[in-house]
């Protein structure tokens, strides 16, 4: 008999608080070549990405240590990160959403 493979699921670690997590369970943010800054729900856009997890507390550690910076290689600017806020608030929502309808 032949055993099954498992599929490898994908690893990547937030940069706010650091975890280790599935890609899937977190939120990427792109730095697209244009320059533009958005949260990329799909994963797929293309351009320089990090990732956090789905949470206001992460991208408060992220903003106020400079680690988004850091990884997407550019200056944020607070306007950027309030649009962030708002987004990170929504997929937060949708992720509480999720977990209701599960049960």
């Amino acid at each position: 008999m032949q055993q099954q493979r498992q599929k490898k699921i994908p690893v990547r670690r937030c940069v706010g608080c650091n975890a280790q997590k599935e890609k899937r369970a977190l939120v990427r943010i792109v730095r697209s070549p244009e320059g533009e800054i958005s949260v990329d729900l799909t994963g797929k856009k293309s351009g320089r990405g990090a990732y956090l997890c789905a949470s206001a507390a992460c991208l408060a550690k992220a903003r106020k240590a400079k680690r988004l910076e850091r990884a997407l290689e550019t200056p944020i600017p607070p306007e950027v990160y309030a649009r962030l806020e708002e987004e990170i608030a929504r997929a937060e929502a949708q992720a509480k959403e999720a977990v209701n309808d599960a049960q």
